[in-house]
Protein backbone atom coordinates (compact mmCIF):
# COMPACT_ATOMS: atom_id res chain seq x y z
CA UNK A 1 0.00 0.00 0.00
CA UNK A 2 1.34 3.43 -0.96
CA UNK A 3 2.28 5.67 1.96
CA UNK A 4 0.72 9.16 1.89
CA UNK A 5 2.17 12.42 3.13
CA UNK A 6 1.32 12.95 6.83
CA UNK A 7 1.96 15.99 9.02
CA UNK A 8 1.23 17.29 12.49
CA UNK A 9 0.51 20.97 12.99
CA UNK A 10 0.28 23.32 15.97
CA UNK A 11 -1.02 26.89 15.72
CA UNK A 12 -1.54 29.91 17.95
CA UNK A 13 -2.59 33.49 17.21
CA UNK A 14 -3.27 36.36 19.64
CA UNK A 15 -3.93 40.08 19.33
CA UNK A 16 -1.40 40.71 22.09
CA UNK A 17 -1.44 44.29 23.32
CA UNK A 18 -3.46 45.49 20.31
CA UNK A 19 -7.24 45.74 20.14
CA UNK A 20 -7.56 43.91 16.82
CA UNK A 21 -5.69 40.85 15.56
CA UNK A 22 -4.70 41.74 12.00
CA UNK A 23 -2.94 38.40 11.47
CA UNK A 24 -4.69 35.51 9.74
CA UNK A 25 -3.59 31.94 9.18
CA UNK A 26 -4.86 28.63 7.84
CA UNK A 27 -3.90 25.14 6.71
CA UNK A 28 -5.57 22.56 4.50
CA UNK A 29 -4.83 18.86 4.13
CA UNK A 30 -6.91 17.45 1.25
CA UNK A 31 -7.75 13.82 0.55
CA UNK A 32 -6.47 11.86 -2.44
CA UNK A 33 -6.03 12.51 -5.30
CA UNK A 34 -5.66 16.23 -4.40
CA UNK A 35 -3.17 15.31 -1.67
CA UNK A 36 -0.82 13.84 -4.26
CA UNK A 37 -1.46 16.42 -6.96
CA UNK A 38 -1.55 19.60 -4.88
CA UNK A 39 -0.11 18.71 -1.47
CA UNK A 40 -0.76 20.31 1.91
CA UNK A 41 -0.92 24.12 2.17
CA UNK A 42 -0.02 26.15 5.28
CA UNK A 43 -0.48 29.93 4.93
CA UNK A 44 0.17 32.95 7.17
CA UNK A 45 -0.64 36.64 6.52
CA UNK A 46 0.12 39.74 8.58
CA UNK A 47 -1.78 43.01 8.17
CA UNK A 48 0.02 46.34 8.53
CA UNK A 49 -0.73 48.47 11.60
CA UNK A 50 -1.20 51.74 9.65
CA UNK A 51 -4.33 50.36 7.96
CA UNK A 52 -7.74 49.81 9.50
CA UNK A 53 -8.68 47.27 6.82
CA UNK A 54 -5.50 45.21 6.62
CA UNK A 55 -7.08 42.43 8.71
CA UNK A 56 -9.54 42.05 5.82
CA UNK A 57 -6.61 41.89 3.42
CA UNK A 58 -4.87 39.21 5.50
CA UNK A 59 -8.03 37.14 5.78
CA UNK A 60 -8.77 37.45 2.06
CA UNK A 61 -5.21 36.53 1.08
CA UNK A 62 -5.18 33.36 3.18
CA UNK A 63 -8.71 32.23 2.28
CA UNK A 64 -8.22 32.86 -1.42
CA UNK A 65 -4.99 30.86 -1.42
CA UNK A 66 -6.51 27.87 0.36
CA UNK A 67 -9.55 27.94 -1.91
CA UNK A 68 -8.16 28.91 -5.30
CA UNK A 69 -4.90 26.93 -5.13
CA UNK A 70 -6.86 23.67 -5.06
CA UNK A 71 -9.03 24.88 -7.95
CA UNK A 72 -6.12 25.26 -10.38
CA UNK A 73 -5.62 22.57 -13.07
CA UNK A 74 -4.36 19.24 -11.77
CA UNK A 75 -1.59 19.32 -14.35
CA UNK A 76 0.00 22.55 -13.09
CA UNK A 77 3.07 22.53 -10.87
CA UNK A 78 2.98 23.93 -7.34
CA UNK A 79 4.95 26.98 -8.44
CA UNK A 80 2.66 27.83 -11.35
CA UNK A 81 -0.53 27.25 -9.37
CA UNK A 82 0.59 29.17 -6.28
CA UNK A 83 2.01 32.13 -8.19
CA UNK A 84 -1.16 32.49 -10.27
CA UNK A 85 -3.31 32.46 -7.14
CA UNK A 86 -1.12 34.88 -5.17
CA UNK A 87 -0.91 37.35 -8.05
CA UNK A 88 -4.67 37.21 -8.59
CA UNK A 89 -5.25 37.90 -4.88
CA UNK A 90 -2.76 40.77 -5.03
CA UNK A 91 -4.60 42.34 -7.98
CA UNK A 92 -7.90 42.08 -6.11
CA UNK A 93 -6.47 43.71 -2.97
CA UNK A 94 -4.85 46.48 -5.00
CA UNK A 95 -8.13 47.08 -6.83
CA UNK A 96 -10.02 47.31 -3.54
CA UNK A 97 -7.65 50.01 -2.33
CA UNK A 98 -7.85 51.98 -5.58
CA UNK A 99 -11.66 51.98 -5.28
CA UNK A 100 -11.56 53.12 -1.65
CA UNK A 101 -10.99 56.50 0.00
CA UNK A 102 -7.34 55.53 0.42
CA UNK A 103 -6.65 55.19 -3.30
CA UNK A 104 -3.51 57.33 -3.02
CA UNK A 105 -2.35 56.20 0.42
CA UNK A 106 -1.42 52.53 0.19
CA UNK A 107 -0.35 52.44 3.87
CA UNK A 108 -4.02 52.71 4.77
CA UNK A 109 -5.29 50.31 2.13
CA UNK A 110 -5.84 46.57 1.74
CA UNK A 111 -2.24 45.57 2.29
CA UNK A 112 -0.68 42.58 4.06
CA UNK A 113 2.33 40.28 3.98
CA UNK A 114 2.05 36.61 3.06
CA UNK A 115 4.07 33.41 3.48
CA UNK A 116 2.91 30.02 2.24
CA UNK A 117 4.39 26.56 2.70
CA UNK A 118 3.17 23.82 0.35
CA UNK A 119 4.28 20.27 1.15
CA UNK A 120 3.95 17.94 -1.83
CA UNK A 121 5.55 14.55 -2.17
CA UNK A 122 9.10 14.78 -0.85
CA UNK A 123 9.46 18.51 -1.37
CA UNK A 124 8.57 21.76 0.38
CA UNK A 125 7.62 24.78 -1.73
CA UNK A 126 8.01 28.20 -0.09
CA UNK A 127 6.29 31.35 -1.38
CA UNK A 128 6.92 34.65 0.33
CA UNK A 129 5.97 38.33 0.13
CA UNK A 130 6.83 40.76 2.95
CA UNK A 131 8.27 39.99 6.38
CA UNK A 132 6.45 36.94 7.74
CA UNK A 133 9.14 34.31 8.11
CA UNK A 134 9.45 30.58 7.44
CA UNK A 135 12.02 28.64 9.45
CA UNK A 136 13.21 25.03 9.54
CA UNK A 137 14.51 23.48 12.73
CA UNK A 138 18.22 22.67 12.59
CA UNK A 139 19.40 21.03 15.81
CA UNK A 140 19.02 23.49 18.70
CA UNK A 141 18.00 26.47 16.57
CA UNK A 142 15.90 27.51 13.57
CA UNK A 143 17.24 28.31 10.12
CA UNK A 144 15.48 31.23 8.40
CA UNK A 145 14.43 30.17 4.90
CA UNK A 146 12.88 33.43 3.69
CA UNK A 147 14.29 36.93 3.19
CA UNK A 148 12.44 39.91 4.68
CA UNK A 149 11.25 42.43 2.12
CA UNK A 150 11.90 45.33 4.43
CA UNK A 151 14.02 48.42 3.83
CA UNK A 152 15.91 49.66 6.91
CA UNK A 153 16.25 53.44 7.23
CA UNK A 154 17.69 53.65 10.74
CA UNK A 155 18.01 51.28 13.67
CA UNK A 156 14.55 52.39 14.83
CA UNK A 157 12.86 52.94 11.48
CA UNK A 158 12.11 50.64 8.55
CA UNK A 159 9.32 50.07 6.05
CA UNK A 160 7.94 47.25 3.89
CA UNK A 161 9.49 47.21 0.44
CA UNK A 162 7.09 44.55 -0.85
CA UNK A 163 3.64 43.42 0.24
CA UNK A 164 0.34 42.04 -1.05
CA UNK A 165 -1.93 44.79 -2.42
CA UNK A 166 0.83 47.41 -2.49
CA UNK A 167 1.05 47.54 -6.30
CA UNK A 168 -0.78 46.13 -9.31
CA UNK A 169 1.95 43.49 -9.74
CA UNK A 170 3.78 41.69 -6.96
CA UNK A 171 7.09 39.81 -7.10
CA UNK A 172 6.92 36.58 -5.11
CA UNK A 173 9.96 34.78 -3.76
CA UNK A 174 9.85 31.04 -4.53
CA UNK A 175 12.05 28.30 -3.13
CA UNK A 176 11.92 24.50 -3.34
CA UNK A 177 13.54 22.19 -0.80
CA UNK A 178 13.70 18.43 -0.35
CA UNK A 179 12.34 17.25 3.00
CA UNK A 180 12.77 14.27 5.29
CA UNK A 181 10.59 12.58 7.85
CA UNK A 182 10.81 14.49 11.14
CA UNK A 183 11.55 17.89 9.59
CA UNK A 184 9.91 20.77 11.47
CA UNK A 185 8.93 24.07 9.85
CA UNK A 186 7.83 27.24 11.67
CA UNK A 187 5.85 30.13 10.16
CA UNK A 188 5.82 33.26 12.33
CA UNK A 189 4.93 36.96 12.21
CA UNK A 190 7.31 39.67 13.38
CA UNK A 191 5.40 40.03 16.64
CA UNK A 192 6.85 36.63 17.58
CA UNK A 193 10.27 36.24 15.96
CA UNK A 194 11.51 39.73 16.93
CA UNK A 195 11.01 38.88 20.63
CA UNK A 196 11.54 35.12 20.68
CA UNK A 197 14.95 34.19 19.20
CA UNK A 198 15.31 31.09 16.98
CA UNK A 199 17.12 29.09 19.68
CA UNK A 200 14.29 29.74 22.16
CA UNK A 201 11.65 28.74 19.59
CA UNK A 202 13.55 25.52 18.90
CA UNK A 203 13.76 24.83 22.63
CA UNK A 204 9.99 25.22 23.01
CA UNK A 205 9.42 22.74 20.17
CA UNK A 206 11.77 20.22 21.73
CA UNK A 207 10.31 20.38 25.26
CA UNK A 208 6.59 20.69 24.37
CA UNK A 209 4.32 17.64 24.49
CA UNK A 210 2.33 18.83 21.44
CA UNK A 211 2.95 21.30 18.64
CA UNK A 212 -0.02 23.40 19.80
CA UNK A 213 1.66 23.70 23.20
CA UNK A 214 4.91 24.73 21.49
CA UNK A 215 3.16 27.44 19.46
CA UNK A 216 1.40 28.78 22.57
CA UNK A 217 4.69 28.82 24.50
CA UNK A 218 6.42 30.86 21.75
CA UNK A 219 3.62 33.43 21.78
CA UNK A 220 3.72 33.65 25.58
CA UNK A 221 7.51 34.05 25.54
CA UNK A 222 7.33 36.87 22.95
CA UNK A 223 4.64 38.67 24.96
CA UNK A 224 6.70 38.38 28.12
CA UNK A 225 9.69 39.84 26.24
CA UNK A 226 7.69 42.98 25.40
CA UNK A 227 6.08 42.31 22.00
CA UNK A 228 3.57 45.04 21.13
CA UNK A 229 2.34 43.53 17.86
CA UNK A 230 -0.06 40.73 16.94
CA UNK A 231 1.49 37.29 17.42
CA UNK A 232 0.94 34.21 15.22
CA UNK A 233 2.90 30.96 14.95
CA UNK A 234 2.37 27.76 12.97
CA UNK A 235 4.54 24.72 13.68
CA UNK A 236 4.53 21.89 11.14
CA UNK A 237 6.19 18.48 11.54
CA UNK A 238 6.46 15.91 8.74
CA UNK A 239 5.41 12.54 10.15
CA UNK A 240 5.32 10.48 6.96
CA UNK A 241 6.39 10.77 3.34
CA UNK A 242 4.99 9.05 0.24
CA UNK A 243 6.86 6.08 -1.17
CA UNK A 244 7.83 7.95 -4.35
CA UNK A 245 7.66 11.35 -5.99
CA UNK A 246 4.92 10.45 -8.48
CA UNK A 247 1.48 10.92 -6.92
CA UNK A 248 -1.05 8.12 -7.17
CA UNK A 249 -3.62 10.05 -9.22
CA UNK A 250 -5.31 7.15 -10.98
CA UNK A 251 -6.96 5.72 -7.89
CA UNK A 252 -8.90 2.49 -8.47
CA UNK A 253 -8.28 2.49 -12.26
CA UNK A 254 -4.52 1.80 -11.99
CA UNK A 255 -4.71 -1.94 -11.04
CA UNK A 256 -7.47 -2.83 -13.53
CA UNK A 257 -6.72 -6.05 -15.48
CA UNK A 258 -6.10 -6.00 -19.22
CA UNK A 259 -8.93 -7.40 -21.38
CA UNK A 260 -8.37 -10.17 -23.95
CA UNK A 261 -8.05 -9.35 -27.65
CA UNK A 262 -11.44 -8.39 -29.06
CA UNK A 263 -13.26 -9.79 -32.07
CA UNK A 264 -15.53 -8.08 -34.60
CA UNK A 265 -19.13 -8.15 -33.37
CA UNK A 266 -18.15 -8.90 -29.76
CA UNK A 267 -19.92 -7.05 -26.93
CA UNK A 268 -17.38 -5.66 -24.46
CA UNK A 269 -18.44 -3.67 -21.38
CA UNK A 270 -21.47 -2.19 -23.15
CA UNK A 271 -19.71 -1.56 -26.48
CA UNK A 272 -20.10 -3.48 -29.72
CA UNK A 273 -16.80 -4.03 -31.52
CA UNK A 274 -17.22 -3.02 -35.18
CA UNK A 275 -13.67 -3.58 -36.42
CA UNK A 276 -9.99 -3.24 -35.56
CA UNK A 277 -8.47 0.11 -36.54
CA UNK A 278 -4.82 -0.35 -35.61
CA UNK A 279 -2.48 -2.78 -33.89
CA UNK A 280 1.19 -2.75 -32.89
CA UNK A 281 3.49 -4.19 -30.23
CA UNK A 282 2.07 -1.82 -27.61
CA UNK A 283 -1.69 -1.66 -28.13
CA UNK A 284 -4.77 -2.60 -30.15
CA UNK A 285 -7.36 -0.01 -31.17
CA UNK A 286 -10.93 -0.87 -32.16
CA UNK A 287 -13.88 1.02 -33.57
CA UNK A 288 -16.76 0.41 -31.15
CA UNK A 289 -20.38 1.52 -30.80
CA UNK A 290 -22.05 2.26 -27.49
CA UNK A 291 -25.07 -0.03 -27.14
CA UNK A 292 -27.04 2.60 -25.20
CA UNK A 293 -26.38 5.77 -27.21
CA UNK A 294 -25.24 4.40 -30.57
CA UNK A 295 -22.22 6.74 -30.52
CA UNK A 296 -19.01 5.50 -32.10
CA UNK A 297 -15.64 5.71 -30.37
CA UNK A 298 -12.10 4.34 -30.53
CA UNK A 299 -11.30 1.84 -27.78
CA UNK A 300 -7.65 1.11 -26.94
CA UNK A 301 -6.36 -1.89 -24.95
CA UNK A 302 -2.86 -3.21 -24.13
CA UNK A 303 -1.22 -5.61 -26.55
CA UNK A 304 -0.65 -9.28 -25.74
CA UNK A 305 3.03 -8.55 -24.99
CA UNK A 306 2.24 -5.81 -22.44
CA UNK A 307 -1.04 -6.95 -20.94
CA UNK A 308 0.73 -8.26 -17.81
CA UNK A 309 2.97 -5.20 -17.44
CA UNK A 310 1.50 -3.04 -14.61
CA UNK A 311 3.64 -0.05 -15.59
CA UNK A 312 2.29 -0.05 -19.12
CA UNK A 313 -1.30 -0.47 -17.94
CA UNK A 314 -0.75 2.49 -15.65
CA UNK A 315 0.71 4.58 -18.48
CA UNK A 316 -2.30 3.69 -20.66
CA UNK A 317 -4.69 4.91 -17.98
CA UNK A 318 -2.52 8.02 -17.63
CA UNK A 319 -3.18 8.76 -21.32
CA UNK A 320 -6.89 8.76 -20.54
CA UNK A 321 -6.33 11.02 -17.50
CA UNK A 322 -4.43 13.51 -19.68
CA UNK A 323 -6.96 13.47 -22.53
CA UNK A 324 -9.81 14.27 -20.14
CA UNK A 325 -8.01 17.44 -19.02
CA UNK A 326 -7.35 18.82 -22.49
CA UNK A 327 -9.76 20.72 -24.69
CA UNK A 328 -8.99 21.70 -28.26
CA UNK A 329 -10.41 20.97 -31.69
CA UNK A 330 -6.87 19.96 -32.62
CA UNK A 331 -6.42 17.32 -29.92
CA UNK A 332 -7.97 13.86 -29.74
CA UNK A 333 -10.89 14.14 -27.31
CA UNK A 334 -11.73 11.54 -24.67
CA UNK A 335 -15.17 9.98 -25.17
CA UNK A 336 -17.68 10.08 -22.27
CA UNK A 337 -17.56 7.10 -19.91
CA UNK A 338 -21.17 6.14 -19.16
CA UNK A 339 -20.29 3.07 -17.07
CA UNK A 340 -17.57 2.14 -14.59
CA UNK A 341 -14.61 0.36 -16.18
CA UNK A 342 -13.93 -3.24 -15.19
CA UNK A 343 -10.73 -3.56 -17.20
CA UNK A 344 -7.89 -1.46 -18.56
CA UNK A 345 -8.86 0.48 -21.69
CA UNK A 346 -9.20 4.04 -22.95
CA UNK A 347 -12.08 5.51 -24.91
CA UNK A 348 -11.68 8.43 -27.31
CA UNK A 349 -13.45 10.07 -30.21
CA UNK A 350 -13.25 8.26 -33.53
CA UNK A 351 -11.40 10.31 -36.16
CA UNK A 352 -12.10 9.22 -39.73
CA UNK A 353 -9.19 10.17 -41.95
CA UNK A 354 -5.49 9.42 -42.35
CA UNK A 355 -2.31 10.03 -40.41
CA UNK A 356 0.01 12.83 -41.46
CA UNK A 357 2.61 10.13 -42.15
CA UNK A 358 0.34 8.57 -44.81
CA UNK A 359 -0.60 12.02 -46.12
CA UNK A 360 3.11 12.81 -46.60
CA UNK A 361 3.55 9.59 -48.59
CA UNK A 362 0.66 10.65 -50.82
CA UNK A 363 2.00 14.23 -51.02
CA UNK A 364 5.81 13.91 -50.99
CA UNK A 365 6.52 17.62 -51.55
CA UNK A 366 3.76 19.69 -49.99
CA UNK A 367 3.20 23.26 -51.10
CA UNK A 368 4.22 26.05 -48.75
CA UNK A 369 0.60 27.13 -48.21
CA UNK A 370 -0.58 23.60 -47.38
CA UNK A 371 2.33 23.14 -44.99
CA UNK A 372 1.48 26.40 -43.25
CA UNK A 373 -2.13 25.35 -42.76
CA UNK A 374 -1.23 21.96 -41.27
CA UNK A 375 1.55 23.34 -39.04
CA UNK A 376 -0.71 26.10 -37.72
CA UNK A 377 -3.36 23.54 -36.73
CA UNK A 378 -0.80 21.33 -35.00
CA UNK A 379 0.51 24.42 -33.20
CA UNK A 380 -2.98 25.18 -31.86
CA UNK A 381 -3.21 21.70 -30.35
CA UNK A 382 0.31 21.92 -28.98
CA UNK A 383 -0.48 25.31 -27.42
CA UNK A 384 -3.46 23.78 -25.60
CA UNK A 385 -1.15 21.10 -24.17
CA UNK A 386 1.42 23.66 -23.04
CA UNK A 387 -1.23 25.81 -21.34
CA UNK A 388 -1.90 22.87 -19.02
CA UNK A 389 1.85 22.80 -18.22
CA UNK A 390 2.39 19.60 -20.16
CA UNK A 391 5.02 18.64 -22.74
CA UNK A 392 3.99 16.30 -25.57
CA UNK A 393 7.51 14.90 -26.18
CA UNK A 394 6.53 12.64 -29.11
CA UNK A 395 5.28 14.90 -31.87
CA UNK A 396 5.63 13.02 -35.19
CA UNK A 397 3.57 12.43 -38.35
CA UNK A 398 2.29 9.06 -37.08
CA UNK A 399 0.75 10.78 -34.04
CA UNK A 400 -1.17 13.34 -36.11
CA UNK A 401 -4.48 12.72 -37.91
CA UNK A 402 -6.12 14.67 -40.72
CA UNK A 403 -9.85 14.01 -40.82
CA UNK A 404 -12.11 14.07 -43.87
CA UNK A 405 -12.88 17.76 -43.28
CA UNK A 406 -9.19 18.70 -43.22
CA UNK A 407 -8.99 19.23 -39.46
CA UNK A 408 -5.62 18.25 -38.00
CA UNK A 409 -5.48 16.57 -34.58
CA UNK A 410 -2.71 15.34 -32.29
CA UNK A 411 -3.88 11.86 -31.31
CA UNK A 412 -1.34 10.27 -28.95
CA UNK A 413 -0.47 11.31 -25.36
CA UNK A 414 1.64 8.31 -24.33
CA UNK A 415 4.86 10.29 -23.80
CA UNK A 416 3.31 13.44 -22.30
CA UNK A 417 5.06 14.87 -19.24
CA UNK A 418 2.67 16.53 -16.77
CA UNK A 419 4.57 19.01 -14.62
CA UNK A 420 2.07 18.82 -11.77
CA UNK A 421 2.55 15.04 -11.63
CA UNK A 422 6.24 14.67 -12.46
CA UNK A 423 7.76 17.77 -10.79
CA UNK A 424 10.73 16.75 -8.70
CA UNK A 425 11.57 13.86 -11.00
CA UNK A 426 14.85 13.99 -12.99
CA UNK A 427 14.71 13.88 -16.80
CA UNK A 428 14.06 10.45 -18.28
CA UNK A 429 17.15 8.36 -18.91
CA UNK A 430 15.76 7.35 -22.32
CA UNK A 431 14.44 9.61 -25.06
CA UNK A 432 10.64 9.61 -24.56
CA UNK A 433 9.70 10.16 -28.20
CA UNK A 434 10.77 9.03 -31.67
CA UNK A 435 14.46 9.58 -32.43
CA UNK A 436 14.03 11.26 -35.83
CA UNK A 437 11.83 14.02 -34.40
CA UNK A 438 13.26 14.43 -30.88
CA UNK A 439 15.16 17.58 -29.96
CA UNK A 440 18.94 17.23 -29.43
CA UNK A 441 18.76 18.25 -25.75
CA UNK A 442 17.08 14.90 -24.97
CA UNK A 443 20.15 13.04 -26.22
CA UNK A 444 22.54 15.40 -24.41
CA UNK A 445 20.84 14.67 -21.07
CA UNK A 446 19.44 18.18 -20.66
CA UNK A 447 15.95 19.02 -19.36
CA UNK A 448 13.16 19.29 -21.89
CA UNK A 449 11.07 22.43 -22.38
CA UNK A 450 8.39 23.79 -24.66
CA UNK A 451 11.17 24.56 -27.13
CA UNK A 452 11.75 20.80 -27.38
CA UNK A 453 8.22 20.37 -28.72
CA UNK A 454 8.78 23.41 -30.98
CA UNK A 455 11.79 21.60 -32.47
CA UNK A 456 9.71 18.49 -33.28
CA UNK A 457 7.06 20.63 -34.95
CA UNK A 458 9.74 22.38 -37.04
CA UNK A 459 11.16 18.99 -38.11
CA UNK A 460 7.70 18.05 -39.41
CA UNK A 461 7.43 21.34 -41.32
CA UNK A 462 10.91 20.89 -42.80
CA UNK A 463 10.14 17.28 -43.83
CA UNK A 464 6.84 18.26 -45.44
CA UNK A 465 8.60 20.89 -47.58
CA UNK A 466 11.79 19.00 -48.46
CA UNK A 467 11.05 15.30 -48.06
CA UNK A 468 14.02 14.84 -45.72
CA UNK A 469 15.13 15.50 -42.13
CA UNK A 470 17.09 18.68 -41.32
CA UNK A 471 19.99 16.90 -39.59
CA UNK A 472 19.57 13.42 -41.03
CA UNK A 473 20.39 10.86 -38.33
CA UNK A 474 22.99 13.04 -36.60
CA UNK A 475 20.72 14.27 -33.79
CA UNK A 476 20.32 10.78 -32.32
CA UNK A 477 24.12 10.44 -32.06
CA UNK A 478 24.44 13.50 -29.80
CA UNK A 479 25.73 12.63 -26.32
CA UNK A 480 26.97 15.96 -24.95
CA UNK A 481 26.36 19.70 -25.10
CA UNK A 482 29.49 20.07 -27.26
CA UNK A 483 28.20 17.57 -29.83
CA UNK A 484 24.80 19.24 -29.71
CA UNK A 485 26.27 22.59 -30.72
CA UNK A 486 28.18 20.99 -33.61
CA UNK A 487 25.00 20.01 -35.44
CA UNK A 488 24.98 21.69 -38.86
CA UNK A 489 21.64 22.66 -40.35
CA UNK A 490 21.09 21.50 -43.95
CA UNK A 491 19.61 24.37 -45.92
CA UNK A 492 16.12 23.79 -47.35
CA UNK A 493 16.30 24.60 -51.05
CA UNK A 494 13.63 25.44 -53.64
CA UNK A 495 11.76 27.81 -51.34
CA UNK A 496 11.97 31.49 -50.36
CA UNK A 497 15.19 32.31 -48.54
CA UNK A 498 13.34 33.80 -45.56
CA UNK A 499 11.36 30.56 -45.07
CA UNK A 500 14.65 28.67 -44.86
CA UNK A 501 15.81 31.20 -42.25
CA UNK A 502 12.64 30.66 -40.21
CA UNK A 503 13.14 26.88 -40.25
CA UNK A 504 16.80 27.27 -39.36
CA UNK A 505 15.93 29.31 -36.27
CA UNK A 506 13.16 26.90 -35.23
CA UNK A 507 15.59 23.99 -35.60
CA UNK A 508 18.54 25.57 -33.81
CA UNK A 509 20.48 22.99 -31.72
CA UNK A 510 20.36 25.37 -28.75
CA UNK A 511 16.78 25.54 -27.36
CA UNK A 512 17.41 29.07 -26.05
CA UNK A 513 18.00 30.29 -29.62
CA UNK A 514 14.78 28.86 -31.03
CA UNK A 515 11.47 30.67 -31.17
CA UNK A 516 10.10 31.66 -27.79
CA UNK A 517 6.45 31.13 -28.77
CA UNK A 518 4.54 29.04 -31.27
CA UNK A 519 2.66 32.09 -32.54
CA UNK A 520 5.94 33.79 -33.49
CA UNK A 521 7.03 30.71 -35.45
CA UNK A 522 3.75 30.31 -37.35
CA UNK A 523 3.56 34.06 -38.02
CA UNK A 524 7.08 34.09 -39.49
CA UNK A 525 6.11 31.21 -41.78
CA UNK A 526 3.46 33.55 -43.22
CA UNK A 527 5.65 36.55 -43.99
CA UNK A 528 9.32 37.55 -43.78
CA UNK A 529 10.44 38.22 -40.18
CA UNK A 530 11.08 41.79 -39.09
CA UNK A 531 14.54 42.92 -40.13
CA UNK A 532 14.77 40.53 -43.09
CA UNK A 533 16.64 42.08 -46.05
CA UNK A 534 16.20 40.21 -49.34
CA UNK A 535 18.86 42.34 -51.03
CA UNK A 536 21.57 41.34 -48.56
CA UNK A 537 24.17 39.22 -50.32
CA UNK A 538 24.91 36.04 -48.44
CA UNK A 539 28.32 34.43 -48.95
CA UNK A 540 28.42 30.90 -50.36
CA UNK A 541 29.67 29.55 -47.00
CA UNK A 542 26.40 30.73 -45.42
CA UNK A 543 24.09 29.87 -48.33
CA UNK A 544 25.47 26.37 -49.01
CA UNK A 545 28.20 25.26 -46.56
CA UNK A 546 28.59 21.84 -48.23
CA UNK A 547 29.22 23.31 -51.67
CA UNK A 548 31.58 25.91 -50.16
CA UNK A 549 33.79 23.30 -48.47
CA UNK A 550 33.67 21.10 -51.56
CA UNK A 551 35.01 24.06 -53.53
CA UNK A 552 37.72 24.74 -50.93
CA UNK A 553 38.76 21.08 -50.97
CA UNK A 554 38.91 21.08 -54.78
CA UNK A 555 41.03 24.23 -54.73
CA UNK A 556 43.44 22.74 -52.19
CA UNK A 557 43.68 19.56 -54.28
CA UNK A 558 44.63 21.69 -57.29
CA UNK A 559 47.33 23.47 -55.27
CA UNK A 560 48.76 20.14 -54.09
CA UNK A 561 48.82 18.75 -57.64
CA UNK A 562 50.52 21.92 -58.93
CA UNK A 563 53.19 21.72 -56.22
CA UNK A 564 53.87 18.09 -57.07
CA UNK A 565 54.14 18.80 -60.83
CA UNK A 566 56.31 21.95 -60.67
CA UNK A 567 58.58 21.17 -57.72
Amino acid sequence: MTQDLHISIGQCSEAGRKEINQDFFGALTPVQPALGLKGIAIVLADGISSSNVSQIAAQSAVKSFLTDYYSTPDSWSVKTSALRVIRAANSWLYGQTKRSEHAYDMDRGFVCTLSALVLKGRFAHLLHVGDCRIFRQEGNTLEQLTTDHRTVVTAERSYLARAMGMAHHVDVDYRKLSVARGDVFVLATDGVYEFCPPAEMAAEITRAETLDTAAQAMVARALAAGSTDNLTVQVVRIDGLPDNDVPDILGDTAPLPAPPLLEDGQIFEGYKVLRQLHANHRSHIYLVQDQETGHRAALKIPSIDLREDPDYRKSLMMEDWIARRLNSAHLLAAAPLLRPRNSCYTLSEYVEGQTLAQWMIDNPRASLETTRDIIEQIAKGLRAIHRKEMLHQDLRPENIMIDTAGTVKIIDFGAVRVEGVHEGQPPQATVPGTLQYAAPEYFAGQPASRQSDFFSLAVIAYQMLTGRLPYGAKVSRVRSRKEQMRLAYQSARDMPEWVDGVLKKALHPDPFKRYGTLSEFTADLRRPPRGYRPDRHKPLAERDPVRFWQGVSLLLLGVIVALLVFR
